[in-house]
């Protein structure tokens, strides 16, 4: 039986990392797919992209910029996606796709995605209409499987939410105990309905419309295996691990660490407002200070941790990142919640870096720590 996926969220990122490798893997002749996109918002811009979706012609995928040295610009006619539905108004058809199609659900909504909205804290007066949040919709679909006969069903969410897949199964066990559901219904979601961690990675720069997308060519999703998980797809840029840790912190640590690292000295500095990353690696003082940190302080707590390899491999293909000549990252873009993505970014870094020896000095990180 085909792994026919059902996709919530319309987003550019999707359309070049999961709806690609889909389509990827089909043209290899593995059983995945296909994809049928879902608008979980109600109204606004998004609503041309929705209608665009599923023309026989795929959408492209440009990926511009480097890989292991060597300049990449193409673009792929992406074609696993075969139909888009407005939750919203297409309400009884996604519950006949859920309940009859699909074996697997990917999802990025964002981190406000997960947000339930007042009135679906509520058990719903009536199952014939969407409910508003995105948690209280999928609930409602599996209730709606459960009732048709409960058959399995993989989740792979993929926002970039720490424990995702943990967070969201336990906020949707707590509605369903505030909707009241039933311990049959209760013990079918916890034993049938595997909701795995996942970890994405892939800058998704520009929308090409009304669907399409140009993205770097690095690209990672790693999804932490579940007792009995099956995979779904094999991908070159699709990781399987019982450990989605390491994976975590190179991405936290460098790549995001770097650019929070650059976003101060923007900010210091009152550069250009538009300025991109590119652009301020320009400067040769900077792009040798940003090298010597990840040289003298970042490697070497990667180092304490037993992932000095890891992490020096990871700096090299960061900053060939960094140098991708299409992509247009702007460090305004980077700069917001400053202060919460230092205390994330470098603040966890040096305290888990030190955990088990707390005599690393970070000088620089350390500056750039207390000026939250």
């Amino acid at each position: 039986m085909a792994k026919r996926i059902l996709q919530f969220g319309t987003s550019r990122f999707l359309q070049a990392h999961v709806d690609l490798f889909v389509h990827e893997a089909r043209r290899q002749g593995q059983d995945i797919g296909p994809i049928t996109v879902v608008k979980t918002t109600l109204g606004g811009p998004r609503d041309n992209r929705t209608e665009a979706f599923g023309g026989a012609d795929g959408f492209p995928v440009n990926l511009r910029g480097y890989s292991n040295g060597n300049l990449v610009d193409e673009t792929i006619n992406v074609k696993s996606v075969t139909r888009a539905l407005d939750a919203n108004r297409q309400w009884q058809m996604l519950i006949e796709v859920f309940v009859h199609e699909t074996e697997i659900v990917v999802s990025n909504v964002g981190d406000s995605g997960y947000v339930i909205s007042a009135e679906d804290q509520l058990p719903p007066a009536s199952r014939s209409h969407a409910p508003a949040s995105y948690p209280a919709k999928l609930l409602m679909l599996l209730v709606k499987r459960f009732e048709a006969g409960a058959r399995p069903l993989l989740i792979l969410p993929c926002e970039l939410i720490g424990n995702n897949g943990r967070v969201f199964r336990k906020i949707l066990t707590s509605l369903s105990a505030a909707w009241g559901e039933g311990e049959d219904f209760l013990g079918w979601f916890g034993s049938s309905v595997m909701i795995c961690d996942t970890l994405v990675d892939r800058i998704v720069s520009e929308a090409i419309e009304p669907v399409g997308a140009v993205a770097e060519p690095y690209g990672l999703w790693a999804i932490k295996q579940e007792p009995s998980f099956e995979p779904p797809l094999q991908h070159p840029c699709v990781v399987y691990t019982n450990d989605l840790e390491p994976f975590l912190r190179l991405k936290l640590h460098i790549l995001n660490l770097g650019h929070t690292f650059l976003a101060e000295i923007w900010q210091q500095q009152q550069r250009q407002p538009d300025e991109i990353v590119r652009e301020i690696l320009a400067d040769g003082e900077i792009n040798r200070s940003l090298v010597s940190l990840y040289n003298d302080e970042v490697i070497p707590g990667f180092a304490a941790r037993g992932m000095e390899a890891e992490a020096s491999a990871y700096v090299s293909t960061t900053l060939e990142r960094f140098g991708n000549p299409f992509l247009n990252h702007r460090l305004s873009d980077i700069a917001q919640n400053h202060a919460i993505k230092i205390e994330r970014r470098i603040v966890d870094f040096i305290a888990w870096a030190n955990e088990n020896n707390g005599s690393l000095q970070f000088p620089r990180l350390e500056i750039l720590a207390k000026s939250i």
